[in-house]
């Protein structure tokens, strides 16, 4: 079986995997489980048929890809919808239950047995305390100093916030500067978040912030800890000088590719640089083009990010650039549309840049010849091509514009980002959908993945070195980490993500020969 092959076999194969794996989990959560594994398989159907086809030797025309997109996103989305449903009316049931619970307990309380009375120590306000609120009470101050470095004051007036139309607490634990809140969440995360918020700081200023999060037992808790204002805009003095040094090492590679796609293969004199110098600035508008969203997204939800860390590359003028996120994110939402601004901006960019390219080669304006089977290493690449310059593609070299070359570039740098890792595009996209596991698990995964492609493209075992090395790590907890995003975000990511794949999938040997792409050509 040829090498190219290989990928998608394995992507077929994982999926089918994960799809069994999925629906082992989700029969143990009932009817909750089984939506969400339909939701998953809708996710991943048409990666299912399209690869599927692909082991078979059959290729699928980009039309008929872009309506199995359509058709699974419109699938995801209404059993999202569904899902919604069915947990709030499961939830309604236990709050209910719970109201039940306590009526009953009144009941007794108000009872006139003065037997129940006398040995039930239990009122309304001792119903909103928690055992540090319970142990101060008793006197016992130094047992709850050791619960916490929080200043007592402060901890008595954070207890406060707490009751159980919101979140009760049932324990309370120490946790670095700060201290966790363990109990029932009552009522939807976003409103619960949003008045134990407004409470808190009504009571302590700005001097703390208030997570809500998953805890390691699928719980959630509430963590509360310092707040840490700095101002990070500018970053250290190291860290100022590693930017300019990568800026001017990401300027020296897009020249220099730049100056071999204007037919000078090695630069000799700064005359050469000019040549290369239009192609260069197509690369780095479209790099300040992606910073310049996502700031203005980060700006819109008043999150500090550090300066852009550039990432040059010999083989595409640059791999793009990773920016940290300094204050915590105020939700999913936050975090899903910083990484997603950039994706859809540079990605629709290069895709315009690269349709102009292919035209202009198709009526004859091409100026670069390549080998046709360049045209195999990328599924959009391959079909757009075989779209617009037709059975000239089936030559062993075509001739094409260089703004085929800048799209193609552009396009390859956005899906390298939405690579669902760690603190790319893809991997902070991910998080925001799925959640801090499902995140952790793409990355390992993404990461043997590349390592196994390193079989094809040595590119993808330096990319797999920059994400280990520099982006490996997800993002901090959001302030409330557990309200889900909308259905609208949510349809959004699965198409980013299939972007993504059919950026950088190859055409196996077989697929390209059925659509008489390098035929002609000297590779098998």
């Amino acid at each position: 079986m040829k090498s190219t092959a290989f990928i998608p076999i394995a992507v077929f194969i994982l999926t089918l995997a994960l799809l069994a794996w999925g629906y082992l989990r989700s029969r143990k959560f009932g009817k909750l489980g089984l939506l969400s594994w339909l939701q998953f398989v809708a996710l991943m159907s048409p990666w299912l048929i399209y690869f599927g086809l692909f082991v078979s030797g059959l290729f699928i025309n980009f039309t008929t890809l872009l309506f199995l997109l359509l058709g699974s996103t419109i699938a995801y989305v209404a059993i999202g919808n569904q899902l919604r449903k069915v947990s709030v009316a499961e939830r309604a049931k236990i709050e209910a239950k719970i109201k039940e619970g306590l009526g009953n307990l009144s009941e007794r309380l108000n009872s006139p047995d003065a037997n129940t009375n006398a040995n039930i120590d239990i009122n309304a306000d001792n119903l909103k305390k928690t055992p540090i609120a319970l142990a101060m009470s008793q006197g016992k101050l130094q047992q709850a100093k050791q619960f916490s470095s929080l200043p007592l004051e402060d901890l008595k007036l954070i207890q406060g916030i707490f009751g159980i139309e919101t979140y009760y607490v049932t324990e309370t634990i120490p946790y670095q500067e700060g201290v966790i809140f363990k109990g029932n969440l009552r009522g939807e995360p976003d409103v619960a978040h949003e008045r134990l918020s407004k409470e808190m700081q009504s009571r302590v200023g700005d001097k703390y912030n208030l997570f809500l999060v998953e805890g390691q037992d699928r719980r959630p808790v509430v963590i509360v800890l310092p707040s840490r204002i700095s101002n990070f805009d500018n970053g250290t003095i190291p860290q100022q000088i590693l930017i300019a040094v990568l800026v001017l090492a990401n300027t020296y590679t897009a020249l220099n590719l730049g100056a071999l796609v204007s037919g000078i293969p090695v630069v000799q004199s700064w005359q050469d640089y000019r040549q290369g110098l239009p192609f260069a600035l197509g690369i780095m508008a479209i790099l300040l083009l992606r910073e310049l969203v996502m700031r203005r997204v980060a700006n819109k939800f008043k999150i500090k990010m550090s300066l852009p860390f550039l990432l040059p590359s010999s083989q595409l003028g640059s791999f793009g650039a990773f920016s940290r996120i300094y204050s915590p994110l105020p939700n999913r939402s936050a975090l899903f549309d910083i990484a997603i601004a950039p994706a859809i901006t540079s990605g629709i960019f290069s895709l315009v840049i690269l349709i102009i390219g292919l035209r202009l080669s198709a009526i004859g304006m091409g100026t670069i010849d390549i080998p046709s089977q360049i045209f195999q290493a990328s599924v959009l690449a391959g079909t757009l091509a075989k779209l617009f310059l037709g059975k000239a593609i089936a030559a062993s070299f075509v001739s094409i514009h260089p703004l085929v070359i800048l799209g193609w570039l552009g396009s390859v740098i956005t899906a390298l980002n939405l690579m669902p890792a760690g603190q790319l595009d893809g991997g902070r996209i991910v998080q925001a959908i799925y959640g801090r596991r499902t995140a952790g698990w793409t990355t390992v995964l993404t990461l043997i993945f590349l390592v196994i492609a390193t079989v094809i493209n040595p590119l993808a075992l330096y990319w797999a070195g920059i994400i280990l090395i520099l982006l490996r790590d997800l993002e901090r907890p959001m302030l409330n980490e557990l309200s889900d995003l909308d259905g609208d975000r949510e349809a959004l990511g699965v198409v980013a993500l299939f972007w993504m794949l059919i950026v950088l999938l190859p055409l196996t040997s077989g697929v390209a020969e059925r659509m008489g792409i390098g035929v002609g050509g000297l590779l098998p």
